[in-house]
């Protein structure tokens, strides 16, 4: 007891720089370029955010087929990292099986059917609020991939969606979950928390993509601190994003908004 006692105060502040030190690292980083690439917008585009146009997958075009999907999967491993550094401080704290978060297979079968379930829930109101907030000028146009039109264009996209999965879920909800509640926070105030930061990174899409985000946060975010398991959201985030993904490359063109 005396040793638990002694340790505890320190372990407090230390938690708190950790978080803040990953989210630096990460996803805080990029709700911060999202911000001044808003604001920019907002005070030096005619028409304001709207009158950008917002990409969310691109990779270069060349002559050598082969380094560009080089560079491609490159960009996919360093979208991973961050979660990776996450895990690892899990493994130590809390640890054991699932790392605290719900990351193994013990429920696989039921969490794949949640997942798909999460992705018709929040995708479908989804696409009526992109459409919404692009038509009231709220939003930028979303180039959503731009890739070369390679034998390769399908399969990356769906690793990048995977990678968005496991960065978002694992970053935003498990760890940071995880995290505020070893701080002592109340659950509103963490799945707040963690539902802003989902939505700041996404302001460069505009306030359709905040607020969609924020919605779809507080839903996932709640989900966790109720079962502690995040599989179900990895699955439905990579549903969501390669649906959206896919869907841009056979779809653009062919429906006005899109």
């Amino acid at each position: 007891m005396a040793v638990t006692t002694a340790e505890e105060p320190r372990a407090t502040p230390r938690r708190g720089l950790e978080i803040l030190t990953v989210l630096g690292v990460s996803l805080g980083m990029s709700g911060i370029y999202a911000l001044l690439t808003f604001v920019r917008a907002e005070l030096t585009v005619k028409g304001g955010i709207s009158g950008t146009t917002a990409t969310v997958v691109a990779g270069p075009s060349t002559s050598l087929t082969w380094l560009d999907l080089l560079d491609d999967l490159a960009v996919v491993l360093q979208g991973v990292m961050p979660a990776a550094l996450a895990l690892v401080l899990l493994l130590r704290d809390p640890g054991g099986r699932g790392l605290g978060i719900g990351l193994d297979w013990a429920r696989r079968g039921r969490e794949l059917a949640i997942g798909c379930g999460f992705a018709a829930l929040i995708g479908i109101p989804g696409l009526a609020l992109v459409w919404g907030a692009h038509q009231v000028g709220v939003s930028a146009s979303l180039a959503v991939v731009n890739l070369p039109d390679a034998w390769y264009r399908v399969p990356l996209l769906l690793l990048s969606a995977a990678q968005n999965g496991i960065l978002e879920e694992i970053v935003v909800v498990g760890y940071l979950l995880t995290r505020l509640r070893q701080l002592g926070w109340g659950r509103p105030q963490a799945l707040a928390t963690s539902a802003v930061v989902r939505g700041s990174y996404h302001l460069y899409q505009g306030l359709g993509g905040f607020f969609g985000n924020l919605v779809m946060g507080l839903i996932f975010g709640w989900w966790f601190q109720r079962t502690k398991r995040v599989l179900p959201l990895i699955v439905a985030h990579t549903i969501l994003d390669a649906v959206s993904f896919v869907g841009y490359v056979y779809l653009h063109g062919r429906i006005g908004w899109i």
